[in-house]
């Protein structure tokens, strides 16, 4: 995953571990991408994209790389053992008919992230949505999509939402524009049942939900919405994600990821404290 680019192919997370260890291994035992590249019979573009996990990690290739960077037989039983897991297809294989190209990437990284932080100004994160807000919103994004398609798309976004009752969930932190909370999606009943998923929520240990209110004004993080994971492998950098109507940026460069986080300790400081969030939550239900 190279920094700021578009996403095109949907490595997962382990891949990319991988990917990365293959590159130090390479550059410890002093071989070039040229070097390497002979050692496989391949270009040296298909040693740079197995490195980048753009590209599948074959089994063949692998052993022989790591044989020409002397690695040993255990730690080579060890890396083949994890590239075959790497390969196989992730749960959302299933959903590829409705999971454009540019967000299989995203489920990857949502589904192996330690921490998620979220900022969103228009709409309550996918994690978070009851079903009906879910095909509220998809029935506008997709406007020509059948009535099967859009219930497919529900059904993954709902599958999505499991990660959050795994033993080891992410800690998720979101910081939702009062916006979100006001702008009326599929109707009062379904905003209303929305505001209790909300609610329910904030009983999980490891979710946390702000409110930005009106009353801030102007704040650091107001240019659009981003989401910022970070993984519990030391090999892999923090990525943040933004998105727009052609497709999706993932950004890994860490003093590009630095200047999200630094927005988004801002913004916790500007938003309501959590011990607030059930307080406004009702609010806004007496409303509707």
């Amino acid at each position: 995953m190279s920094d700021n680019r578009p996403a095109g192919s949907a490595p997962t997370v382990l891949r990319m571990v991988l990917g990365k260890r293959l590159r130090q291994l390479r550059q410890q035992a002093g071989v070039s991408f040229e070097e390497a590249a002979r050692a496989i019979e391949v270009t040296s573009l298909t040693v740079r994209r197995m490195e980048k996990a753009e590209v599948g990690l074959r089994i063949p290739y692998v052993k022989e790389l790591l044989r020409t960077y002397r690695v040993s037989a255990k730690e080579i039983e060890d890396f083949v053992t994890m590239a075959r897991e790497a390969n196989k297809p992730g749960w959302w294989y299933g959903y590829r008919d409705v999971l454009p190209d540019w967000f299989k990437a995203y489920v990857s990284l949502e589904s192996e992230a330690s921490v998620i932080r979220v900022y969103e100004p228009h709409y309550v994160p996918g994690l978070l949505q009851t079903r009906d807000y879910a095909a509220a919103l998809l029935r506008v994004g997709f406007p020509n999509e059948s009535e099967e398609g859009i219930a497919r798309r529900v059904d993954l976004r709902v599958r999505r939402q499991d990660l959050l009752d795994m033993p080891k969930s992410p800690t998720l932190w979101a910081i939702l524009d009062e916006t979100v909370l006001r702008r009326p999606v599929g109707g009062a009943d379904v905003m209303r049942a929305q505001l209790d998923r909300l609610n329910e929520a904030l009983d999980r240990p490891r979710v946390r939900i702000q409110i930005m209110r009106f009353g801030v004004g102007a704040h650091p993080g107001a240019f659009g919405p981003f989401h910022h994971f970070r993984f519990g492998f030391s090999e892999l950098p923090d990525v943040v994600y933004t998105e727009s109507l052609a497709g999706a940026s993932y950004v890994d460069r860490p003093s590009d990821v630095v200047s999200y986080l630094e927005v988004l300790d801002r913004m916790a400081v500007q938003a309501e404290p959590v011990r607030s969030t059930r307080s406004i939550l009702a609010e806004l239900r007496k409303e509707l």
